[in-house]
């Protein structure tokens, strides 16, 4: 008798698993995505280059290592404004208008604000993420006059982090700086 109780006890354990679908047992690219953005703010030189190097840039012409930051602080403010993910208005960010993130980038500050900004800029950006229902990611929508999907929009936001981080790194090694987890 025992042996038959373990034995529905291990079928109907087994038929609650199949039951479950397949999209709610791993994890959906929102999810993933968000992982990722999460990585890449943890990985934020931003705190790790000295203040008198954020003026530093490697040649006329190219971002400097505050403008970078900056940069980055912008479009995770601009991207999802083109979303309909209206970025805090204190930023003058408007997601149809590039030239309002372009203001922001350029707008003067100190280490410490250009810190806070890209701090207050990704909660924003992962809060975005997190507000779209997955059953929107195929919906269409225009990114800098360009089509998209909402999921190849939210792709483009966390490879452009990759691509800054990428950016960063290079800057913070030419100035001496060790990225933190490197260490």
């Amino acid at each position: 008798m025992r042996s038959s109780a373990r034995f529905t006890l291990l079928n109907c354990a087994f038929a609650l698993v199949c039951a479950v679908p397949t999209a709610a047992q791993s994890p959906s690219i929102t999810t993933d995505l968000l992982s990722d953005v999460s990585e890449v703010e943890k990985k934020s030189l931003a705190k790790a280059i000295p203040p008198d190097k954020y003026e530093w840039r490697p040649g006329a012409g190219v971002r400097s290592v505050g403008e970078v930051i900056r940069h980055v602080a912008a479009d995770n403010y601009l991207i999802p404004a083109g979303l309909g993910f209206a970025a805090d208005a204190s930023t003058g960010i408007k997601g149809d208008d590039y030239k309002t993130a372009v203001a922001f980038e350029a707008k003067k500050s100190t280490k410490d604000q250009s810190i806070a900004d890209l701090e207050k800029s990704f909660a924003h950006l992962k809060q975005s993420m997190q507000a779209t229902p997955a059953a929107k990611l195929s919906d269409q929508v225009k990114l800098f006059g360009q089509p998209f999907t909402m999921q190849r929009a939210w792709i483009l936001g966390t490879t452009h982090l990759h691509e800054h981080l990428g950016q960063l790194i290079a800057y913070a090694r030419t100035n001496s700086v060790k990225p933190p987890w490197s260490q």
